[in-house]
């Protein structure tokens, strides 16, 4: 069975929600970044979707760009990123979804990233520029296997549209609590019961749900409507904070999000 699956089935019998951490692959190098998300999985994450650097990051926002930029700037490539899985593998289990866009995986070679990756240990991914429907129409886009393929899905994504987008989710369906860029800038939107309620009739697929989560309230608000919750550029912003102590720091931050987000 996948990790994630078995991720979720775990949490299923647990009467439990899942949290979902993401950082950037090589924030702020190397070896710190793996004692990140080693940090991160002994504290309790469920997944860790790990965002592959790249120059240009349309959709995140500054502080996730700024992550990336570091991690580049620290040698960091995407043979590299799945280098970290691997070293990562060594010693734990815990999923992991690479967080991306289709440019660097094109690049690479869309059916053989698949392959390499899911071979260094590499559970899904999320590319934030392909729609499914599109991928469909290329052949060399359809190709992927080996990774669960993560659907987002918008406040603003079309009611027509929705059917689609849930019903070809694999893993997890990763729910925009509100619109924008990937950031803190904005506490979750009061609607996200509702945004995950016109999702659940089209999927089976389990439903987390992030953006502008940073404190425990927050995060214990958004448990109650789906699944599990994401946070990402709120412990980002501790990597950059704190780059000295980079894996402490996050540790730190995150438990309390953890707890909050299980005591539901």
């Amino acid at each position: 069975m996948n990790r994630i699956d078995a991720a979720f089935e775990r949490l299923r019998s647990e009467g439990k929600k899942a949290f979902v951490a993401y950082v950037a692959a090589g924030d702020p190098n190397f070896d710190e970044s793996l004692k990140v998300i080693q940090g991160l999985a002994d504290a309790g994450a469920d997944i860790i979707e790990l965002g592959l650097p790249f120059s240009d990051p349309l959709a995140d926002g500054i502080v996730n760009q700024m992550a990336a930029e570091r991690a580049l700037k620290s040698g960091m490539s995407t043979l590299r990123s799945l280098e970290l899985i691997r070293a990562f593998r060594k010693t734990h289990d815990t999923p992991i979804v690479l967080f991306t866009y289709l440019n660097p995986i094109f690049t690479y070679g869309f059916e053989e990233f698949h392959t390499d990756a899911a071979a260094a240990g590499a559970d899904g991914i999320l590319l934030l520029d392909l729609p499914p429907d599109e991928a469909k129409l290329n052949a060399d886009l359809a190709k992927g296997e080996g990774l669960k393929h993560i659907r987002l899905i918008a406040p603003t994504t079309p009611d027509a549209r929705v059917p689609l987008l849930a019903g070809d989710a694999e893993g997890f369906i990763y729910a925009l609590s509100r619109t924008g860029v990937t950031g803190a800038h904005g506490a979750p939107s009061q609607d996200i019961a509702a945004q995950v309620a016109r999702i659940t009739p089209h999927t089976k697929t389990p439903i987390c749900v992030g953006f502008g989560i940073t404190t425990p309230d927050q995060a214990r608000m958004v448990a109650q409507a789906g699944d599990g919750i994401i946070v990402g550029s709120a412990i980002v912003k501790q990597i950059e904070l704190h780059p000295e102590r980079a894996a402490e720091a996050v540790v730190e931050f995150t438990t309390p999000l953890i707890h909050a987000a299980k005591s539901i």
